[in-house]
């Protein structure tokens, strides 16, 4: 058995299969950047299997040691609350199984790498940068944190980069909506607006982020993160944070 902690990411889970259907896909990108990793998945809801019955598994099989990887965009109250009581809850009744929980994905530039990548296959092109703003369409959430964090993303976002102008939107929790975003793009002299889904895999509130996009006129609607290469990568990078930091555990 490869002797290097087994590296279980946790998605929120839906009922719209293309979210697993994308999870597994993201599942199988990662495990083909390290060969031999042991690399699962578990649903926080909605999906098979969930967390106990996940770590369950990897216990029976022989399995010491799990890094449990958020597949969270932000760090709020799934990360700070739900996942961590989700671990110990049931690393207690598995004694022999050490637990490491790794920050959230984001934010991170291999994540802007991602979001650039999914313009361009919606078909914007680099000449089209200073004439495009772009709205970053997050799920949102009621964590002061993680909106900040997104203000923060949209701001690197636009310095960095040369879109004309990037404002952050949400689907729920917060204001503004996507199609409001889109509209004020607009008004401030954008000349194309591309909506950026900053969502791992689709769902109710990605579809709501489409809908917004579609109902303001938006030019250009990417695809959400999904298995993109980048964020197959940023997985594995954080794995490998948490192996070179030697966490405590959360559960032992």
């Amino acid at each position: 058995m490869d002797g290097r902690p087994a590296l279980l990411v946790i998605a929120h889970g839906s009922r719209d299969p293309r979210h697993a259907a994308a999870v597994t896909a993201l599942r199988a990108r990662a495990r083909a950047l390290r060969p031999g990793l042991r690399v699962e998945v578990a649903f926080l809801d909605f999906n098979a299997p969930d967390v106990p019955r996940a770590l369950q598994r990897l216990a029976a099989d022989g399995v010491r040691e799990v890094v449990a990887m958020p597949l969270l965009l932000t760090r709020a109250f799934h990360a700070k609350t739900d996942i961590p009581a989700v671990l110990r809850e049931a690393g207690a009744r598995l004694p022999g199984l050490t637990v490491h929980q790794a920050g959230v994905l984001g934010p991170s530039p291999l994540l802007t790498a991602a979001l650039e990548r999914r313009l361009y296959e919606a078909g914007l092109r680099p000449g089209d940068r200073r004439s495009t703003g772009v709205v970053l369409a997050s799920a949102g959430s009621s964590d002061p944190e993680a909106i900040a964090v997104i203000a923060e993303i949209a701001r690197e976002w636009r310095r960095t980069t040369g879109w004309c102008a990037v404002r952050p939107a949400f689907a729920s929790a917060r204001l503004p909506r996507t199609a409001d975003a889109v509209r004020a793009l607009r008004a401030d002299g954008a000349e194309r607006v591309a909506v950026a889904p900053y969502v791992i895999a689709p769902g109710f509130l990605p579809d709501r982020i489409a809908r917004g996009a579609e109902e303001a006129g938006a030019d250009v609607l990417a695809a959400v993160l999904g298995p993109a290469p980048e964020v197959a990568r940023l997985l594995v990078q954080r794995y490998e944070e948490v192996r070179a930091r030697e966490v405590p555990a959360l559960v032992a």
